[in-house]
C-alpha cells in the first residue's frame, strides 16, 4: 500500500496565558509525591509535540477516584486539593511531568485515515507507582497540533462516561485504562447542542496505540517504526526480545492479550462502538470509551454506535474486527519481520486464546469448573435461547447463580416468553450440573456474573444530575461498579431492568 501523504498540520496557538502563569509557582510546591520517568518522550520528536494544556476557567471536581489515587501512590489528600484541581484541569503544571500529544494514524470503520493523533488529549508523563510506571493524560485539555478541525476539548457528558466505564470494566477484571478524576469548568463547547467542558485523568502503562505503528509504517520511516517496536518490546513485553524473530513474537504476544479482552467483552455483553485501529491498545487493554454500551437485552447484531450506519462493529462482529485490527497491526510491523508467512503465523494464535478464552468465561458464568464433552453446545444453546426471547443479558445471568434443579427455576423462567424452550434448556443445564457441589457452582457464578453493570440510563441520570451540580450519583456509581459482584445493599435499583425511555438513548462517536 502507497504511504499516504498528510498535509503538514499548523501548530495550534499555545501561547500561555497569565492564568496559566500564574499558576505555574503554586505547582512547584504541590508535587503530589511524583516521581516523573517520562520514557515516552526519550523516543524523540518525531513521535509527538510538546505543549502544555489550555486552562479552564473556574475549574471544579465532578469525580475523585480516591481508591485508584492510593493505589498510585498519591500524598494522602492530594486529590482533595486546590493544586490538584488546578493541575488535573491542565491549569497548572506539575514539576517534572513533561507534556506532549503523540502523533499517530489509523484505519477508521475500515478506511485508512491517514495521520490523527492526540487531538485532544495530551500526556503530562509518566510516573513511578506501586502499580509500576504509568501514564497520566488529561483528555479534553484543550487543542493539539493533531486535533484537526476540532476544538481538542471534552464535554461533560462523555467525560463523566469514560470516567465511570473504565472503572466500571477494572471492577469486572476486564484489562483496560483507568480514570483518576473529572473536573468540569461552565466553559461552552459545541457538539450537537451547546454543553459544558471537562477533563478525565486517565493512567495506563502506556497509551500507544496501533496506530502509532501504522503511522510510521505507512510514511515509509523504518527506523522511526523500528524504535517504536523496540521501546515496546523493552518496556512491555521483554520475552519478545529472546525470540529468533522478535518483532513476530511481538505481534503474536499482542494478539493473544487482545483475544484475552475480546473473550472478556463479550462474555460480559460490552459493546465498544468505534473499533477503529487508532482505538485499538497494543498492551490489550480496552481504552478510549466513546459510544459503549453495556447489553441490555441481548441481541447479537447490537449496534450502539449511532454513528456506525453498517453495523461495522455490532456486538456479535466485535472478535472479527478485533481480527481485522491486528491484520493491520501485521501489515505496520512487516518491515520489521522477515517474511510474511511469520506475521501470519503471529496472527494464528488470535483464531486460539479467543474461543479458549470465551470458552472458559462462558463455564465459568454457568458454573462449571472443569470443561467436558457438550459444553460448547451448552453455551451455544444458551446464546441462542437468550437472543430468540430478548433476554436481559446482565440480570439472566445474576439470577442464574441462585438456580438449582430443586428451586430458584421459576426466577429464572419469568424472563423467558418462550417458557417451553426455556424448560428444554433447563433441562440440559440441570443434567450437567447435577455432579458439581452446589456451593462451589454459587460461589464460581457469583464471581463471574456481575449484578451492576454500567447501563446507558444509569449513565444518563448520573449526567442529567451533574448537570445541574449535583454529583452524588455520579459518586454512588464509582462506588457500586467499583465491585460489581457484591450486592451493595439499598443499590438494589442499579441492577435492575432499563426503563422504557432508555431505548431511546442515542450515543454516537460525539458521545
Amino acid at each position: 500500500m502507497t504511504p499516504p501523504t498528510d498535509t503538514q498540520l499548523a501548530q495550534p496557538d499555545l501561547h500561555e496565558t497569565s492564568e496559566f502563569n500564574k499558576s505555574k509557582s503554586a505547582a512547584e510546591a504541590a508535587g503530589a509525591g511524583l516521581h516523573w520517568i517520562n520514557t515516552f518522550a526519550s523516543l524523540g520528536p518525531d513521535f509527538y509535540s510538546e505543549l502544555e494544556p489550555r486552562p479552564l476557567p473556574s475549574p471544579y471536581w465532578v469525580g475523585r477516584n480516591r481508591a485508584h489515587a492510593r493505589e498510585l501512590g498519591l500524598e494522602e489528600n492530594w486529590l482533595e486539593s486546590s493544586e490538584a484541581l488546578a493541575a488535573l484541569t491542565g491549569n497548572q503544571l506539575l514539576p517534572g511531568s513533561r507534556p506532549l500529544a503523540s502523533v499517530y494514524s489509523g484505519h477508521q470503520f475500515g478506511v485508512w485515515a491517514g495521520q490523527l493523533g492526540d487531538g485532544r488529549a495530551i500526556l503530562l508523563g509518566e510516573i513511578e507507582t506501586p502499580l509500576g510506571p504509568q501514564e497520566l493524560q488529561l483528555k479534553g485539555a484543550g487543542k493539539t497540533p493533531y486535533s484537526r478541525m476540532g476544538d481538542g476539548r471534552a464535554v461533560l457528558r462523555s467525560s463523566i462516561r469514560e470516567f465511570l466505564c473504565s472503572e466500571a470494566m477494572h471492577g469486572l477484571g476486564i484489562p483496560t485504562t483507568r480514570a483518576l478524576c473529572v473536573t468540569g469548568s461552565d466553559a461552552a463547547v459545541r457538539r450537537e447542542e451547546m454543553e459544558s467542558a471537562a477533563v478525565v485523568t486517565r493512567t495506563a502503562p502506556s497509551f500507544i496505540r496501533f496506530g502509532h505503528f501504522e503511522h510510521f509504517s505507512y510514511r515509509n520511516q523504518p527506523a522511526q517504526l523500528k524504535a517504536l517496536a523496540d521501546y515496546v518490546i523493552d518496556r512491555f513485553y521483554p520475552d519478545c526480545r529472546k525470540a529468533k524473530q522478535p518483532y513476530a513474537a511481538l505481534l503474536q504476544a499482542v494478539s493473544e492479550r487482545t483475544a484475552t479482552m475480546m473473550a472478556a467483552w463479550q462474555a460480559v455483553g460490552f459493546c465498544h462502538g468505534v473499533m477503529n485501529t487508532d482505538n485499538m491498545s497494543i498492551l490489550g487493554l480496552t481504552i478510549d470509551y466513546g459510544p459503549f454500551q453495556f447489553l441490555d437485552a441481548f441481541d447479537p447484531g447490537h449496534i450502539c454506535n449511532h454513528s456506525d450506519e453498517q453495523g461495522r462493529y455490532a456486538y456479535n462482529r466485535q472478535p472479527n474486527m478485533a481480527y481485522w485490527n491486528l491484520f493491520c497491526l501485521g501489515q505496520a510491523l512487516l518491515p520489521l519481520i522477515d517474511n510474511q508467512e511469520d506475521a501470519l503465523g503471529a496472527l494464528e494464535s488470535y483464531k486460539t486464546v479467543f474461543p479458549q478464552a470465551l470458552q472458559a468465561r462462558m463455564r465459568a458464568k454457568l458454573g462449571l469448573p472443569d470443561e467436558q464433552e457438550g459444553d460448547t453446545e451448552l453455551i451455544e444453546h444458551t446464546f441462542r435461547l437468550l437472543a430468540s426471547n430478548k433476554v436481559d443479558y446482565t440480570i439472566f445471568w445474576r439470577r442464574l447463580c441462585g438456580f438449582t434443579p430443586q428451586s430458584g427455576h421459576e426466577l429464572v423462567r419469568d424472563l423467558f416468553f418462550d417458557r417451553q424452550s426455556f424448560d428444554a434448556w433447563a433441562l440440559s443445564y440441570s443434567e450437567r450440573i447435577a455432579q458439581i457441589t452446589p456451593a462451589l457452582r454459587a460461589d464460581l457464578m457469583l464471581k463471574s456474573n456481575p449484578k451492576y453493570v454500567l447501563r446507558n440510563h444509569l449513565g444518563e441520570e448520573a449526567i442529567q444530575a451533574a448537570k445541574l451540580k449535583d454529583f452524588s450519583q455520579v459518586d454512588t456509581l464509582l462506588a457500586v461498579l467499583q465491585s460489581p459482584f457484591e450486592e451493595h445493599p439499598g443499590h438494589e435499583g442499579l441492577a435492575g431492568f432499563p426503563p422504557d425511555w432508555a431505548a431511546s438513548i442515542a450515543i454516537s462517536c460525539s458521545s
